[in-house]
């Protein structure tokens, strides 16, 4: 029996864009990319919202950026503990996601 390799996800700041790299169990390694830009429309929406619930496709449509780029903003903020996902939807985790999103940002590029 072979054991499963567990999926492996991390980011980094290159060239002021979030790059997520995903080695997944199966399949052949990925990254995307998030420009600083619309990664700080994504914290200024989530942060507008409030307590309202949101999800994936309505932050793209909301702000009509590319799905990929709100996906990765969005698997950050995740990781970060500025979002939290109950029962298939997002909340914002923190009163002030957006100043938390961009504290998060500016600490992983000065570390990549």
């Amino acid at each position: 029996m072979t054991a499963t390799l567990p999926r492996v996800e991390s980011f980094e700041v290159e060239d002021d864009h979030l790059i997520r790299k995903v080695v997944p169990r199966r399949g052949e390694p990925y990254e995307h990319r998030c420009s600083r830009a619309s990664f700080e429309q994504v914290a200024h929406a989530i942060n507008e919202l409030g307590d309202e619930t949101f999800t994936l496709k309505l932050l793209v449509k909301r702000e009509d950026l590319p799905f990929t780029q709100v996906a990765v903003a969005l698997a950050f903020l995740k990781e970060r503990d500025i979002v939290d996902t109950r029962y298939r939807r997002n909340y914002a985790a923190t009163d002030s996601a957006h100043l938390d999103a961009m504290t998060e940002f500016c600490a992983l590029a000065e570390n990549s």
